[in-house]
């Protein structure tokens, strides 16, 4: 008899302990009492009635990130592309998330690639590679506003990777060569420009001095050649004799246009 009622009060804490039901923090239990939602359970200790009751759904209220495979879309200009997206998102109403709708996540990745192809659809090439931020703000919105009746917070959606077809990546490149090359040629042909102006402003000054001048001290009897550029004004040709110094001034006859010039001295 003793045995009997020891097996009787094991069995009754067992079945105490079973409907003592401890909820982790950040987690919401759904509950149903004979297959109707009863009532949602937060984070604590809660007891649950024998039989009748039961925990129906275990929901997460931490933020999740659901990475989807590259999904393919056509551009406005006839171009498909692959991309792949990750959506960040909560739960924040654990019963709409248990009865609003089968497999939440499948219907987010569903729902989030038939958003990115409207989008994408309105949008050219060069729209699609240089607009990521404007194409994730509108996929958030527009998945934010449907999941809400799920009980899902859409927090921001990225584009993991825009990957054009083969030939489109290789004309890309060959553009940015080209690209590259025409900056550099530009850049050259204004390095030479300037310095050609340099050289010009450079001679034009020099050309208003005289094309010789020439100042040695005289010690007796000397003979000396000079030999002139072709455009020397040799009837202008001046001499002054100071303090045992002669100075020659050979003038040039067109001073705005330069010209080499050469002076050889011999002594006898």
């Amino acid at each position: 008899m003793l045995l009997v009622i020891a097996i009787l009060l094991v069995l009754v804490l067992i079945g105490i302990a079973r409907c003592i039901v401890i909820v982790p923090q950040s987690n919401a239990y759904v509950t149903e009492w004979l297959g109707v939602y009863k009532d949602t359970w937060g984070a604590g200790l809660h007891l649950r009635t024998p039989f009748v009751e039961r925990v129906s759904r275990k929901v997460s209220l931490k933020e999740e990130a659901a990475d989807f495979p590259p999904q393919p879309v056509i551009t406005r200009d006839n171009v498909t592309m692959m991309i792949d997206t990750v959506v960040f998102f909560q739960v924040f109403d654990a019963k709409l998330f248990a009865y609003g709708v089968n497999r939440p996540i499948q219907a987010i990745e569903n729902l989030s690639a038939t958003t990115l192809r409207d989008i994408i659809g309105s949008m050219s090439l060069d729209e699609t590679l240089t607009s990521r931020d404007l194409i994730n703000t509108k996929i958030t919105a527009s998945l934010d506003e449907a999941t809400d009746r799920w009980g899902i917070k859409v927090n921001r959606v990225e584009l993991k990777n825009i990957e054009p077809p083969a030939e489109i990546r290789q004309a890309m490149e060959k553009q940015m060569k080209a690209d590259r090359e025409k900056r550099a040629s530009i850049l050259l042909a204004e390095g030479e420009k300037q310095a050609a102006i340099t050289r010009a402003e450079g001679e034009k000054a020099e050309a208003k001095e005289p094309v010789c001048h020439v100042q040695e001290r005289v010690y007796g009897s000397f003979c000396r050649q000079i030999g002139l550029a072709e455009d020397a004004d040799v009837e202008n040709i001046s001499a002054s004799h100071k303090n045992g110094v002669l100075t020659i001034v050979i003038p040039r006859k067109q001073p705005e246009a330069p010209a080499a010039r050469s002076i050889t001295v011999q002594k006898q």
